[in-house]
């Protein structure tokens, strides 16, 4: 996990202009239909996946059984939906979805979408994956986990990748900067023109109307719904359009309310250097196994000089091929909890490393591998094209070199140890086609909010916002655990109750701070 978290900070840079890996066909689009006229599911045979592909999903072994008794009940349809509801008998597209279908059909309460975020994710199997993790809603709902538009196997389109030049290793100078601008522009510029009419539709609303599609072609009068992170803007525009058709809904990790690259980059900052003084606090209860002082400050000294050490002099390591700059060590230093032993351990020998072989902890952690290309028959996890066209389609705020790169040097002398790690261009510089904001309103209905107040990702203050902008309540998950709501038996429990019975509760227990070492 942290060399993982390491080797991306290398690519981060690169990453901020790819709209994809490789160029990809577009999906066929589906016949037209007739203004206003609801179409019908087309149920098809599912995906067959090997062993291979699971294993590349996650799953262990000892869970294929599992897996496949969850997959046998699961059903396969696609649905045509128009590619612009401005012009509904138009061109039409096709969102993939599967149903698992309840387990108690004679006390069923009715269907419940589910979403992991992203944008970009893929929902198609997350109703398997959530009863695998212990979160039994299949029991009395039907599951629905959809391919948003421009994802998996719904309609989609691919983009060229573009040739980057990716940053020396050690501080960024304000000439790479720019230079990286310029290609996320390029980059931006071109993907758009690759299908403008389709790539200018792959918004939230849009993919909430298309859920609200599925709901009724299912012959659902209301619809629960269950998000993670960008699922959660995805699920309160749901809402917000279509407020009387929402039973319930519970929404973990909850995104920023107005879309805007520039302040979702610096509230995420903020909060990642929030979080890293508890990180420091609990390296200065263990001085003597770390040794980087006995006090947060000087802890928070100790790994400010380390950053600005391999900031100046960069080591690679060339057994596992991979140099560590200042930027690895903020990324390293703003890792969540469960992550703190390995970070420590890995930080503490850097102290004295200097390479060409990595120190212990940083080779063991590299032991695996990067991950190679999926198994043939894979289905798509997330979609580049669609992550950038959903967050930049949406963004009213500035996208200029001079507003991020000036935001940026603030965050450098705000959070000198984490600050480094942040975006110095947007990933929306030069998307040509307009914005298009959902301004969300209050409405009535059953709705949880639940936030970490110290994760980094969804900062808890997005939580709170989004009880101002659209009420609810909320509950709090003591930790820094993106997402982990869906995971922690505690909050699992209380999930699963809320969807049955309405039962709202303000606090469910998160994922606890890893032991002191002995």
């Amino acid at each position: 996990m942290i060399l993982r978290t390491l080797l991306a900070s290398t690519l981060a840079l690169g990453a901020l202009a790819a709209p994809a890996r490789a160029a990809a066909p577009a999906q066929t689009a589906a016949p037209a239909q007739t203004a206003g006229r609801q179409a019908a599911v087309k149920w098809q045979e599912c995906p067959a996946y090997s062993d291979a592909v699971l294993r590349s999903l996650g799953v262990p072994e000892e869970r294929f059984p599992d897996f496949r008794r969850l997959y046998a009940r699961t059903e396969c349809g696609t649905l045509a939906v128009p590619q612009d509801y401005a012009d509904p008998g138009g061109k039409q597209i096709t969102v993939a979805f599967t149903r698992l279908k309840a387990a108690d059909q004679a006390h069923r309460l009715g269907s419940l979408a589910v979403n992991p975020g992203g944008p970009g994710g893929s929902g198609y199997l997350m109703p398997i994956e959530l009863v695998l993790g212990g979160m039994k809603l299949d029991q009395r709902h039907d599951l629905i986990g959809l391919d948003p538009r421009g994802v998996g196997y719904s309609t989609k389109v691919g983009c060229p990748s573009p040739e980057r030049e990716r940053p020396r290793p050690g501080p960024v100078t304000e000439e790479q900067a720019r230079n990286v601008h310029a290609q996320v522009v390029a980059a931006n510029k071109a993907c758009a023109a690759t299908d403008p009419g389709f790539i200018g539709q792959l918004t939230a609303a849009n993919a909430a109307r298309d859920l609200d599609r599925v709901r009724a072609a299912l012959g659902e009068r209301t619809l629960s719904f269950l998000g993670v992170s960008w699922g959660t803007w995805f699920g309160a525009v749901y809402r917000n359009l279509f407020p009387e058709r929402v039973r319930r809904m519970w929404l973990d990790s909850v995104a920023i309310t107005v879309p805007r690259m520039d302040v979702f980059t610096d509230v995420r900052a903020d909060a990642t250097a929030r979080d890293f003084q508890r990180f420091a606090a609990w390296v200065a209860k263990q001085d003597a196994t770390y040794g980087f002082g006995d006090t947060t400050a000087e802890v928070v000294a100790a790994l400010t000089r380390l950053r600005e050490r391999y900031d100046a002099d960069p080591v690679t390591f060339t057994d596992i091929d991979f140099t560590v700059d200042g930027r690895a060590i903020a990324e390293a230093a703003g890792q969540p909890s469960p992550a703190w032993r390995d970070v420590a351990q890995v930080l503490k020998e850097l102290v004295t490393a200097t390479g060409p072989e990595a120190p212990p902890t940083l080779k063991r952690l590299a032991g695996g591998g990067e991950d190679g290309p999926p198994p043939a028959g894979a289905p798509e996890r997330g979609n580049a094209v669609a992550r950038n066209a959903y967050f930049c389609n949406e963004d009213p705020g500035p996208r200029s070199f001079e507003v991020f790169w000036r935001d940026y040097q603030a965050r450098l002398a705000r959070h000198p140890v984490t600050g480094e790690a942040t975006a110095f261009v947007s990933p929306c510089a030069g998307w040509p086609l307009p914005p298009q904001p959902t301004r969300l309103r209050r409405s009535g209905g059953s709705l949880m909010l639940s936030g970490h107040p110290h994760e980094t990702p969804s900062p808890y203050q997005w939580t709170l916002d989004m009880r101002a902008a659209v009420g609810g309540t909320v509950v709090t998950v003591d930790d820094d655990v993106h997402g982990s709501a869906l995971r922690t038996p505690d909050c699992i429990a209380k999930i699963v109750a809320y969807f049955e019975t309405g039962r709202r509760v303000r606090t469910c227990e998160g994922v606890p701070l890893p032991a002191a070492t002995s």
